[in-house]
């Protein structure tokens, strides 16, 4: 505004504009023409209070641009801030095991482009189905949304591993509704996708502890899923108790009583390999391990029932 100020009074107010040269007649043409450059002259020149209204408003435009970028950044900004507020208020319920509270925060913004609110918004809809209180219509819903939620996720950043790691929980998950042979045709993209979440952090306990799962769920399969997924590939899906053994421990040593159902899993995992002593010592672990969540609570409870099965036999 300043320098439109600035321009405004270094304009002539109320002065004649100085008359524009003559042209010769004979050297740029007839008299006609003459009089036709002076007339147009006297449109720009002429007018000063028109010339001066138009140099303002070209000033004015050219400010007002700058204003808007100003304007756009500094909302960019407070956008990127508040967006890190959000994922802040997140962390803290998901921490609390406030998971009603983190479903609501977290569905206020199930329009946002921002793969960190998309993949947190998928696990707090998983979380929600997974309660008890959840009708089996509900908990569908919740499912198939919770995987429309990590897929936009990961449409929006490949690179975060955690939102590969969501996806493939999601497409599992659906696979429970879609038939055993769904869930099957998915196993490897399920891996695949697990595999990646590991690459991008290898520090994350949780993608390695899904890819124990994802090696016990295979090493345990009865006959006749083996005979559909012979159907379906060439090559079959397939791994070991060993296999899945490695990934559990690789899972605890990164991140040592992160999870109580990787504790569980070690001691169940230990139990398939006929190792009852280092089963108990895991299973007691998981029995004893602080309920936060309701799947805490159902594990200590699967741990305890297990155990009590060890001291019945003997």
């Amino acid at each position: 505004m300043a320098l439109a100020l600035r321009l405004w009074r270094s304009l002539p107010l109320g002065r004649s504009a100085a008359p524009g040269p003559r042209l010769p007649t004979g050297a740029a043409g007839s008299r006609e023409q003459c009089v036709l450059w002076r007339l147009r002259g006297a449109e720009v020149m002429g007018n000063p209070g028109a010339f001066k209204r138009s140099l303002l408003f070209s000033a004015l435009s050219y400010l007002g641009f700058e204003t808007y970028q100003v304007i756009s950044q500094a909302a960019a900004v407070h956008a990127a801030a508040k967006v890190e507020e959000i994922l802040e208020q997140a962390d803290y319920l998901y921490e609390s095991g406030e998971t009603e509270e983190l479903y609501q925060l977290l569905s206020q913004y199930k329009e946002s482009e921002d793969a960190e609110l998309l993949w947190r918004l998928a696990r707090a809809s998983r979380d929600i189905a997974q309660l008890s209180g959840t009708s089996k219509e509900e908990k569908k819903l919740l499912v198939y949304e919770a995987l429309e939620y990590a897929k936009r996720a990961l449409e929006k950043n490949e690179s975060s591993f955690a939102a590969h790691k969501w996806y493939a929980i999601c497409i599992s998950d659906v696979g429970d509704y879609e038939g055993i042979r769904a869930k099957i045709a998915n196993a490897y993209m399920i891996k695949e996708h697990f595999e990646k979440a590991i690459e991008l952090n290898p520090k994350d306990a949780t993608a390695i502890h899904l890819m124990g799962i994802w090696c016990y769920t295979f090493a345990e399969m009865p006959w006749y899923q083996r005979r559909i997924a012979e159907m379906l590939f060439a090559t079959p899906p397939s791994s070991t108790y060993e296999e899945a053994l490695g990934y559990f421990h690789r899972a605890e040593q990164v991140d040592p009583n992160f999870y109580s159902k990787n504790l569980l899993l070690l001691g169940k995992t230990y139990l398939k390999l006929h190792n009852k002593k280092l089963a108990a010592f895991w299973l007691t672990k998981a029995k004893d391990y602080p309920a936060h969540t309701e799947e805490d609570k159902q594990i200590q409870t699967e741990a305890a029932q297990l155990l009590t099965g060890f001291s019945d036999k003997n």
